[in-house]
């Protein structure tokens, strides 16, 4: 009789038991759960850094090829390439200013602006020109990749070395209440990238 007793409690699991291992499995797949959301986080960040890479790689290529135009760029100049207002850049200089609202004034202007000639003339474009019609088509495809960011491209000293800074907003997965002291500069990020055009 004894023996028998001994065989039924050893027959099966108690619900305790079966209670303790879906606690134990609950707590690790909220743990894959946060990894699998912090991993998408990071490579949504990991994205915008690489997009904000080519931009800037793009642009200083394009400052290379516009060498005309930038080794004669004097004294502290500023270029700014505001993505939130649909891709429009503009400048310090006023003269490069001009060029560049005259760009953005004609449709596609990389192409049309300097085969056509600035207001329509069959002139082929000044250096200014080229330069301000590269500049306006960047600031067109930053925005068409990057619409929330914003580019400033600050040139100064002796030899000219020019600073192309694209900053831009993220959304964080790991954001909690620790961190408000510093989320807006958690939520601000920018690539820099330096030149010599």
């Amino acid at each position: 009789m004894r023996y028998r007793a001994d065989i039924a409690r050893a027959a099966g699991f108690s619900l305790v038991e079966v209670l303790v291992a879906l606690m134990v499995i609950s707590v690790g797949l909220l743990g894959v759960a946060k990894m699998q959301a912090l991993s998408l986080s990071n490579t949504t960040s990991a994205r915008w850094r690489s997009l904000a890479a080519i931009q800037a790689a793009s642009l200083a290529s394009s400052m290379h090829t516009d060498r005309a135009y930038w080794i004669t760029v004097t004294g502290s100049s500023t270029t700014t390439a505001a993505a939130a207002s649909a891709g429009v850049a503009s400048a310090t200089d006023a003269l490069f200013q001009a060029q560049i609202a005259a760009a953005a004034a004609v449709a596609n202007s990389a192409t049309n602006y300097c085969t056509n000639g600035a207001a329509g003339s069959v002139a082929p474009c000044t250096p200014i020109q080229l330069a301000a019609a590269d500049l306006q088509a960047w600031a067109a495809s930053l925005y068409a990749l990057m619409p929330s960011s914003q580019a400033a491209i600050t040139c100064d000293g002796n030899p000219l070395t020019c600073q192309i800074k694209i900053s831009w907003y993220e959304n964080l997965v790991a954001y909690n209440a620790k961190t408000t002291a510093n989320s807006a500069a958690i939520q601000s990020s920018s690539y820099i990238l330096y030149v010599q055009p």
